[in-house]
């Protein structure tokens, strides 16, 4: 009788302990998750907040001639910064949660298959749809691809969004003729590639110019050059120990 308690205690413990194990996977997984930014109608905002966004995005950019605020509008279109977006999952019943319409996952919304050859023709292997970095790689890749292969100018954020939606393809065929709301969807996106564009001229200069503080210390504007200064002498300290 004894032995069948302790046995019994044992795998109570066993079973708290995984428990336990499991709830503080959760929590760290919960914590390492980015937040969309707080503000989404300013790109500035944005990259102020994410300033790693800022360099993925030009070198995105620099990679495939994609521009800063075209890859933006195409992000914001697709998860709304979500970084691990998925399209509505099926209901059954209204209780029961049932799958997904499709394999489309992530900041870009890219299907399996498709990313999949994302990681072929690029060799990033270990490339993930909710990392923003390699995110902004693929919208470039991307889009580099369809500007090669239909003519569509890099720029021209409209049509590039249509051949996203029906594929190199389907847009040479004029399948997005057929859908009213793709259009118009298409025209918000250029709508809002522009004013990122834009807000980026306001801004960029500033972006480059506080690359090392940025990396350093990240943004904080809230506190001016007095928070900025202690942090600086706490540096100026803590280097002074080390050596």
């Amino acid at each position: 009788m004894k032995l069948a308690l302790l046995k019994c205690y044992v795998t109570m413990e066993l079973m708290v302990f995984k428990l336990s194990g499991l709830f503080f996977i959760a929590l760290f997984l919960v914590g390492c998750a980015t937040a969309p930014p707080q503000n989404v109608e300013n790109v500035c905002d944005i990259f102020d907040e994410y300033y790693d966004w800022y360099s993925a995005s030009k070198q995105a950019e620099i990679n495939h001639g994609i521009p800063i605020g075209v890859t933006m509008a195409f992000i914001h279109q697709e998860s709304k910064f979500i970084e691990d977006a998925r399209p509505p999952r099926e209901w059954f019943l209204w209780i029961f949660p049932g799958s997904y319409p499709s394999s489309a996952y992530g900041y870009t919304q890219a299907l399996n298959g498709t990313w999949v050859e994302y990681q072929k023709h690029t060799g990033q292997w270990g490339a993930d749809r909710d990392d923003f970095v390699d995110a902004v790689d693929f919208i470039g890749w991307y889009n580099a691809q369809t500007s090669k292969r239909t003519g569509i100018k890099k720029h021209d954020a409209y049509r590039l969004y249509l051949a996203y939606h029906e594929g190199a393809g389907g847009y040479l065929k004029g399948t997005y003729n057929n859908k009213p709301w793709l259009i118009d969807v298409s025209r918000k996106v250029a709508r809002r590639a522009n004013m990122y564009n834009q807000q980026l001229i306001q801004c960029r200069d500033t972006l480059e110019s506080g690359w090392l503080w940025r990396t350093l210390f990240g943004n904080d504007e809230s506190g001016g050059f007095e928070i900025r200064n202690k942090k600086f002498a706490h540096l100026t300290v803590g280097a002074a120990s080390i050596n």
